[in-house]
């Protein structure tokens, strides 16, 4: 199948391909998913995903969406176009003794998978990041039935996003011309605007679009080796950034003493001493026509 992408990668400095996110998915099992998985059962309660139902998981890495589904008892299909993210999902499929879900790679602006078939179709923090977003949201409405509910889960603006913020300050202690993000931003802010999220649930065939933004992202950090690693786990682009820039192994112990010193003062107020770092979320939903219009 050939896709025709409305944005080229080569558009997108930070684009990161299929073997960046392989070298980081056992990071991202250990550093990044336990914290999502508080959002993926919330998500999935909002488009009301039950035990009988079928679900597909696109982009998923190690599975944060598809790995709630199971455990309600769905069946579970997780694809993702790194196939150690794929191995990651299996490994935790085996461990917890979910029966039901298999992962498969697949890129999810192409699905290898037949029309009408999936109860759910979603997909968090992974959709948000392709270069051509209109197709894969396409894509992931052909495989939805009729009548199906088809989610998107992304971050909201990145004023709100401390992780980032704080990441980017620690930087700018050692890269004081840093500018921070770039204009345009990148892929993961595509649709931070929930207004331009709905428009492109509508623009992807969906109707009845709802988008929820009281939801957040909750960090629970105890130090700047915590931040640290969930920011060079989290997305290939962070490393790509410090190789582009340049930055050596004794400023990267800079960086992390700068977040240390900021998550402790963050933490400071609470008993335990744990920084909450928040993020704003967009939580994008909508219907597949039925057949019969």
């Amino acid at each position: 199948m050939t896709i025709d992408h409305e944005t080229s990668p080569a558009e997108h400095a930070e684009f990161a391909p299929p073997e960046a996110w392989d070298a980081i998915a056992a990071g991202y099992a250990e550093h990044v998913a336990p914290a999502e998985q508080s959002i993926s059962a919330a998500a999935l309660a909002i488009v009301g995903l039950s035990a009988d139902e079928t679900f597909l998981d696109v982009a998923a890495g190690p599975g944060g969406l598809g790995l709630a589904a199971a455990r309600l008892g769905a069946t579970v299909l997780a694809t993702d176009w790194a196939p150690a993210m794929v191995a990651q999902f299996e490994a935790r499929v085996r461990s917890e003794g979910l029966t039901d879900a298999r992962g498969r790679v697949m890129d999810g602006h192409a699905l290898d998978v037949d029309d009408d078939q999936f109860d759910v179709t979603g997909s968090q923090f992974g959709v948000m990041l392709v270069p051509d977003q209109a197709v894969a949201l396409r894509e992931m409405v052909r495989v939805t039935k009729p009548g199906g509910r088809v989610l998107l889960v992304t971050y909201g603006s990145p004023e709100d996003f401390d992780a980032l913020r704080f990441f980017i300050a620690a930087l700018q202690t050692v890269a004081p011309d840093f500018e921070g993000l770039p204009d345009p931003l990148p892929l993961e802010f595509q649709v931070s605007d929930p207004v331009v999220l709905r428009a492109r649930l509508v623009a992807a065939g969906l109707r009845d679009v709802q988008v929820d933004t009281t939801l957040q992202e909750r960090l629970e950090l105890s130090s700047g080796q915590e931040a640290w690693d969930w920011m060079v786990f989290s997305n290939p682009i962070t490393e790509m950034i410090l190789d582009d820039m340049g930055v050596s192994e004794d400023d990267r112990a800079k960086i992390r003493q700068e977040l240390d010193r900021m998550v402790r003062g963050r933490g400071r107020g609470n008993a335990d001493g744990v920084a909450v770092l928040t993020a704003s979320l967009n939580i994008g939903w909508g219907r597949k026509a039925p057949t019969n219009g």
